[in-house]
């Protein structure tokens, strides 16, 4: 199912982060207002630039849709998840998911989100990509994965998935 070269020629290279606050057992999640995603909680990411690393992206995107700052060395890489869309390929995905459980400042609404902490024990799934139910579970548990999410038709319902657990990232 996976081997070390990963899926670095799907169309479109992302980063998803989730600022964790341990303390509190709670997950910030951000409602999209706009774009890919709009109306639906997710974490804080988005395409690469050119030149840019995973934990660079991460960075970058989580300060822009949260008012957030992070240090890459805080950046937790927990995943990296293939979303393949076989209706829609322009949808394709790689996403580098990452924890923060230090960062500073504090949330604020942008034009593209709107954060809000979450207990994790009442994470609004239906709110959310029918996946990360899935995924974020096993995440949120400890677990480190890649994964590949096939989705069907309507790009709304996971058809069907494959998860490899990994003891960590290189």
């Amino acid at each position: 199912m996976h081997d070390n070269t990963l899926s670095e020629d799907i169309a479109s290279r992302r980063t998803i982060c989730f600022p964790i606050n341990r303390s509190s057992n709670e997950i910030l999640l951000g409602m999209k207002l706009e774009g890919f995603g709009k109306g639906k909680y997710n974490g804080f990411g988005g395409k690469l630039k050119t030149g840019e690393t995973p934990e660079q992206a991460a960075k970058r995107e989580l300060s822009e849709e949260s008012g957030l700052d992070v240090s890459i060395s805080d950046l937790e890489k927990i995943a990296i998840i293939d979303f393949i869309f076989p209706f829609k390929p322009e949808y394709n995905q790689l996403v580098h998911v990452y924890f923060a459980s230090k960062y500073s400042g504090s949330p604020k609404k942008t034009d593209e989100m709107n954060p809000k902490w979450f207990s994790m024990n009442n994470i609004p799934y239906r709110k959310m990509w029918d996946s990360d139910r899935l995924w974020l579970r096993l995440l949120i548990e400890g677990g480190k994965i890649y994964g590949k999410f096939f989705w069907k038709e309507d790009n709304e319902t996971v058809d069907h998935y494959e998860i490899q657990f990994l003891d960590a990232f290189k």
